[in-house]
């Protein structure tokens, strides 16, 4: 390893080692939930404005780490940097999220560039360099790409779907055409998160947040191949290189990347249940998960009971206490200070 987990817990964990805690962090940590974030949010017209700002984006990934302590910290940064990075035109709308210019046919995929241009991304990885000297020592920094289908599902719509249709019907039509851009997706996040590790993190997660949709054919063709020729690629670039792997919604399709070597731990959906996960997955490698955004939300006996359910289930074996998906923006920051409270003493 070129990095000793010694001191980090969250590293630990990964590393296949049982701690006297389990390590907690929660993805999108650092956002609108917080006071502090709202207020540097606004100091820029644009959120792609904002990622590529690295003083901002390193205020934002340690704000969370300041408040709560947290025992992972994820830089601040989002999936779509890949698509403009390979080209693509992506904005958010005020309101409304992300808006790419969608990718219809040949003629548009021709428009891409064919390798990830990482010096566009270089505020990134400077982001990345900040963070990791302001650290604690005992805290680990993570960082992430989207996984080539959910990133292929905004290129092809132009924007976020209910049901990710447009990417769907657009891989059954035109399959060969599909394949290209998973392809070039595969290579450009293998190229971003080995820079990612470069720059200094210790851990990634790769985010399939919309496998949930795909039918078993395409689950196996869209989100488990891409996602294993990431893991592959990178660990033969960077053999120390720990990868957690989020395919969201995928159901006992998690067991299909549950003996990978490559993978270094499973992230839980909300609707995983945690004693299935325990018996079936955690016992061949660590887990991450699982509670219920919304739970965090309603606070009080919901959240201690959700709590409970999650640190009994998977106590006695290597896990990473998160939630099943990302914190939401209306959610009390006591609330968040309840659950930090009750895993700690878990």
């Amino acid at each position: 390893m070129s990095e000793s987990s010694e001191m980090k817990p969250f590293l630990q964990t990964l590393d296949g080692q049982l701690t006297s805690r389990p390590p907690l962090w929660m993805m999108r940590q650092a956002g609108r939930y917080l006071p502090e974030y709202r207020e540097i949010r606004a100091s820029v017209p644009t959120f792609l404005d904002f990622c590529y700002s690295p003083k901002l984006a390193t205020e934002a990934t340690l704000q969370p780490i300041r408040r709560f302590g947290f025992d992972a910290a994820i830089m601040f940064s989002d999936i779509l940097v890949v698509p403009d990075a390979l080209g693509q035109k992506v904005s958010f709308e005020q309101g409304e999220g992300p808006r790419l210019a969608a990718i219809s046919d040949a003629a548009g995929l021709a428009k891409l560039s064919d390798q990830i241009n990482l010096e566009k991304l270089g505020p990134v990885f400077e982001t990345i360099e900040r963070v990791k000297t302001a650290l604690p020592a005992d805290t680990a920094l993570i960082g992430f790409c989207g996984a080539p289908w959910t990133v292929a599902s905004y290129m092809i719509a132009g924007r976020g779907t209910p049901d990710q249709g447009p990417a769907r019907r657009f891989a059954y039509q035109n399959p060969d055409l599909f394949q290209i851009l998973i392809d070039r997706l595969v290579e450009a996040s293998i190229d971003y998160l080995e820079r990612q590790f470069v720059a200094g993190v210790e851990a990634v997660q790769i985010f399939d947040s919309w496998a949930g949709v795909l039918p078993t054919l395409e689950f196996e063709n869209w989100c488990l191949k891409p996602v294993l020729a990431i893991v592959a690629g990178l660990k033969a670039r960077v053999p120390h290189a720990r990868i957690i792997a989020f395919p969201r919604g995928v159901g006992s399709h998690l067991k299909a990347f549950m003996t990978h070597p490559g993978i270094n731990a499973l992230g839980l959906d909300t609707a995983a249940d945690p004693r299935w996960a325990a018996a079936e997955i955690q016992v061949h490698k660590p887990v991450q998960g699982n509670l219920d955004p919304l739970a965090l939300i309603a606070g009080g006996r919901a959240l201690n009971d959700s709590i409970d359910l999650i640190t009994n289930s998977f106590r006695g074996r290597p896990y990473i206490f998160n939630l099943g998906h990302g914190i939401l923006p209306e959610t009390p920051i006591a609330h968040v200070e309840q659950l930090v409270a009750r895993v700690r003493k878990a």
